[in-house]
């Protein structure tokens, strides 16, 4: 299914139902009386926020939506049924913005329910206007309109894992390896220009496009992404052992500390408590390396860090299980 993070829509809410001109008409009861009841109410519209990350694809070609209209009253007193409201579905993470007022409403939490337009309130019937001094009355009221608007949706990535790292340190070979995401991968730098997205026993893993040094002023591709690792809940943060410099593709994790560094330096300073994420550390494509030296940086890392450190092959399937297993952990424990 395609991802689609931005739409337009138009929607309305429904119509209320007519009030009716009924009489009251039995028997042996003389001057019954009006008896004519009330419209029901128009549908509201509602968003509901979801954990499908592609759900806004369904919007691809119907762009128009409108709730169902209230009934119209009947005789007997009896009250139109309201319209049924309408529900549409958006991944959490969504901006929903009201064109014409200006208003915007974030969908933080699954299960999240907003109303977007009310529906119109339905007519009186002529039983409604009887009094002491009216006992016939004719009048009844139509439906009023139910509210209508456009409106933009924007997805602001809201995972639960953020993949970060330089480019080509194996965040998308990663990503496949744990779910279907079938993102792109290849030999050079910059091969994912947009977030790729898979789902891990329900919790989404985002593969954020390679950051460089300078990220933060928007260097490489920019602030764009780092805006999108301040929605994930946690970091996974990939140095690889087979390019730990962009300016020095045969080090051979030469300098893998200062890679990090680097890296920790451009949350820092984009700030909006980045820095501050619960964080996995990730030495990857330990292929390239010897038993001893993947032992030598692991406990590098453990002591300039107190995140977890792990190192992973993507050719050896324990390791990758290792990783995962500690992975679950920590997110059932943010849950």
């Amino acid at each position: 299914m395609a991802f689609i993070d931005e739409v337009k829509l138009n929607l309305k809410a429904g119509r209320g139902g007519d009030g009716v001109v009924r009489w009251r008409r039995e028997k042996f009861i003389d001057k019954g009386g009006p008896n004519g009841g009330d419209g029901g109410r128009g549908g509201n519209v509602y968003a509901l926020a979801t954990r499908d990350i592609f759900g806004m694809a369904r919007y691809r070609h119907q762009r128009e939506f409108t709730a169902e209209r209230g009934l119209d009253g009947m005789g007997a007193q009896k009250h139109g049924a309201d319209g049924a409201d309408l529900y549409l579905e958006f991944p959490v993470g969504s901006v929903i913005k009201n064109d014409y007022t200006g208003e915007e409403i974030e969908l933080l939490e699954e299960g999240q329910k907003e109303m977007l337009l009310k529906g119109g309130s339905g007519g009186f019937g002529n039983e409604h206007y009887k009094s002491s001094t009216m006992t016939t009355p004719t009048k009844a009221t139509k439906g009023k309109m139910g509210e209508e608007g456009n409106f933009a949706v924007e997805l602001r990535l809201f995972a639960d894992v953020g993949l970060i790292g330089l480019p080509n340190a194996g965040k998308s070979s990663l990503l496949n390896a744990l779910t279907n995401a079938k993102a792109k991968i290849g030999d050079y730098q910059f091969t994912t220009l947009d977030p790729n997205l898979g789902d891990y026993f329900g919790y989404i893993i985002a593969d954020i496009p390679g950051l460089i040094e300078g990220a933060s002023e928007g260097k490489g591709l920019g602030t764009k992404f780092l805006r999108h690792i301040k929605r994930t809940k946690m970091l996974v943060h990939l140095v690889s052992f087979e390019n730990a410099r962009p300016d020095d593709p045969v080090g051979r994790g030469a300098d893998m500390k200062k890679v990090y560094k680097e890296i920790r330096k451009e949350l820092k300073q984009y700030g909006d408590g980045l820095v501050d994420k619960k964080e996995i550390i990730l030495l990857t494509k330990t292929d390239v390396s010897n038993p001893k030296d993947i032992e030598k940086r692991v406990k590098e890392f453990e002591k300039l860090t107190e995140n977890p450190v792990f190192a992973v092959s993507l050719y050896d399937d324990k390791s990758i299980k290792k990783f995962a297993d500690a992975l679950i952990k920590v997110l059932k424990k943010k849950s």
